[in-house]
């Protein structure tokens, strides 16, 4: 273990805002040693202090090059946004084995307003617990959960405009950094060019479904909700055992062919920043259509959210946030992939088959101490993007991170509770790791690492 005299705070790829930056300065001023690593054009574009170096070599000497950084700089601690990146990836698993401390930092599962701040990683590598009882426990010893009066709102337009110069400055100019992995699932330019058709295919088509399923929810027909995903989430792609979407999709529509009743819909909520590539409409009702309920299921990109959920029988999502947000409406939740939330008493445990006809209920009084355990262990208000939020989380963060507060108290469980589970389901989830020569880090306390090891 690296000697916790003073802390070292190394820097890896952050959200693409000035919230890194910023946050950089924040730990400096409470004293840290900071340092950051650069592994493209953006991220140099969106640092641009001093103190940081530059990674120009191939994936496969990332975890080489980083054992030896950490050790000649004595790193105690590595943050990093986008846990299943692959360069974080191996960043998580070289920094255990040398006892440095890693945190993952993402958007909040109880936003708006709110960002994720957890040791180690997410999903099925989160160390956050699942056991009830230990959530109950947490929630006694922490303020019971209520919404804070300041509101961190930004415009999308401002979180899209970083997205589109950070991922094209590092698709378009590689030259400083030659063997860089993006791990992209489209390339920027196809990602953000197929915006244009998507849009337009909405103004011609979009209304008719929206009315359509308004009038699902105004005339208290009986219906269900698909909430889907990105498919270049790395939620679904390392956090379920879904190769692609589509086949959850179909796997979701044939059941409720089957087994829903037979007056019943289904509402597909597409998510609001799909780029229209993947069709998921026309697959949707091609489906329906296979299974003789084209009537019943209808695709949707805009509706009344929180209303839409609220009388819906069930929400079906891979582990999306939505599922949290039905949940706190009281609504039965079915989680087909690994999610933070799936935990006995809260979600249906049973079949998929199952949930249609006969949902478990939402124990209240669990997902209160959830949501209040959530928010004072992992969970950080705040904003990537509004100023006044940047300057609510960096402080906060600092605090956690500098009095070894991150989740605490008692929320972390070692190994990491929901792994077993995911890896009998065939998760992939050191996929992040191919081609880094690298294997998962084996602690004395996380036998369990591994499908090979099982």
């Amino acid at each position: 273990m690296i000697a916790d005299t003073q802390r070292r705070i190394l820097f890896l790829q952050g959200p693409p805002s000035t919230f890194w930056r910023q946050l950089c300065d924040h730990f400096e001023s409470s004293g840290a040693i900071t340092r950051r690593i650069n592994f493209s054009m953006g991220d140099w574009a969106y640092w641009r202090k001093p103190g940081a170096d530059n990674y120009r070599g191939r994936f496969s000497r990332w975890g080489l090059f980083l054992r030896k950084y950490l050790v000649e700089h004595q790193i105690t601690d590595i943050l990093y946004y986008a846990d299943r990146l692959p360069y974080h990836a191996v960043a998580r698993e070289v920094g255990a084995s040398l006892g440095v401390r890693t945190y993952a930092v993402e958007f909040g599962y109880l936003r708006p307003d709110w960002l994720t701040l957890e040791r180690g990683a997410m999903g099925a590598l989160s160390h956050f617990p699942n056991d009830p009882e230990v959530i109950r426990q947490i929630a006694r010893r922490v303020r019971s959960f209520t919404q804070p009066k300041e509101h961190f709102t930004h415009r999308f337009a401002q979180e899209a405009s970083n997205e589109v110069v950070y991922n094209l400055l590092t698709a378009l100019v590689p030259y400083g950094y030659p063997f860089y992995r993006a791990d992209k699932y489209y390339h920027p330019l196809v990602d953000y060019l197929s915006w244009l058709p998507s849009a337009l295919r909405k103004m011609f088509t979009e209304n008719k479904r929206s009315e359509a399923a308004l009038r699902l929810r105004i005339e208290r027909k009986r219906y269900w909700m698909l909430a889907l995903q990105i498919q270049a989430d790395y939620q679904l792609r390392t956090n379920s055992h879904y190769h692609r979407q589509a086949d959850m999709i179909a796997e979701v529509i044939a059941s409720f062919a089957e087994h829903a009743h037979p007056e019943g819909h289904l509402i597909v909520k597409l998510h609001p920043l799909d780029n229209g590539i993947e069709r998921w409409e026309r697959l949707v009702e091609r489906l329906a259509k296979k299974h003789g309920v084209a009537e019943r299921v209808l695709a949707v990109s805009e509706c009344d959210l929180k209303r839409t959920i609220r009388r819906s029988r069930g929400v079906i999502t891979i582990n999306s946030t939505v599922g949290l947000h039905s949940l706190r409406a009281g609504t039965p939740v079915k989680v087909l992939g690994v999610a933070v939330y799936d935990i006995p008493g809260l979600t249906h445990q049973g079949s998929l088959d199952l949930f249609w006809r006969k949902p478990q209920k939402v124990d209240k009084t669990l997902r209160n101490a959830l949501v209040s355990a959530l928010a004072a262990t992992i969970q950080v208000h705040g904003s990537f993007y509004h100023p006044e939020g940047r300057k609510y989380a960096c402080r906060e963060i600092v605090r956690r991170v500098m009095n070894n507060l991150v989740n605490e108290p008692s929320a972390f469980v070692n190994p990491p509770p929901r792994l077993e589970q995911a890896l009998e389901r065939n998760v992939p989830i050191f996929s992040s790791l191919k081609g880094s020569g690298m294997e998962p880090f084996k602690p004395a306390s996380c036998p369990v690492v591994s499908a090979s090891n099982r």
